[in-house]
């Protein structure tokens, strides 16, 4: 297959991802912003993410960033700023923030080194854990355990589970193309021989079988 072909085409094979913004700063203070679309979840106690870096090309500033300070944010991408955070894909220079070069702006927390985007409505600060290098293709996945999340307190549902679509949270898909999302329902926890029953009916959330208008 042609180059830019072949790309679209095998990044497209995995369907639907989270697109999330990492943000770091080098020791000096001068902040970096790249968009990423292979955050996964890798455990819950500790709680572990990890993402893929791309092959090495001697300009990975959020990489040097992270093993210099340990320390970077995750930021997820919603409708109101997704072109802004796209443009971050671009090649900017060291010294060239992404933030203000894509009009995205600093948040920052007492004993977070890191910078969190502002414009994010969910968020979360990330300790540097371990790096494994993938030498099939010269990636590194990178490893962090989680330690403080900013999330608005209506998105939480009563039993932890966080509403994204209420915070227009969009997707990826391919290298470029973006998506609104929304939800067909949350089901019961599986067992063998059980039917699947649907949690949520009319916006309303069913708990033990009844429905919990509260939850709407």
């Amino acid at each position: 297959m042609p180059e830019r072909f072949r790309a679209h085409f095998i990044n497209s094979l995995s369907g639907f991802k989270s697109a999330n913004l990492i943000a770091t700063q080098d020791k000096d203070g001068n902040t970096n912003l790249a968009i990423i679309s292979s955050v996964v979840h890798l455990g819950t106690n500790p709680a572990l993410v990890g993402f893929v870096m791309r092959p090495d090309n001697n300009a990975r500033h959020t990489l040097n960033n992270i093993i210099a300070t340990k320390s970077y944010t995750i930021n997820q991408v919603s409708q109101p700023f997704y072109q802004q955070a796209h443009q971050t894909s671009a090649r900017y220079g060291k010294y060239e923030s992404e933030f203000s070069h894509c009009n995205l702006s600093t948040n920052y927390i007492d004993n977070i080194e890191a910078p969190f985007v502002e414009q994010s409505q969910l968020k979360y600060a990330v300790n540097l854990k371990q790096i494994i290098p993938i030498e099939l293709n010269n990636t590194q996945f990178i490893i962090g355990q989680i330690e403080h999340v900013i999330c608005a307190d209506e998105a939480i549902q009563d039993d932890g589970y966080i509403d994204i679509e209420s915070l227009q949270t969009v997707s990826v898909s391919g290298i470029d193309s973006y998506h609104k999302n929304q939800r067909l329902n949350r089901l019961s926890y599986a067992k063998k021989g059980v039917e699947n029953k649907p949690l949520l009916v009319n916006g309303a959330t069913y708990i033990g079988g009844k429905s919990d208008e509260s939850n709407n």
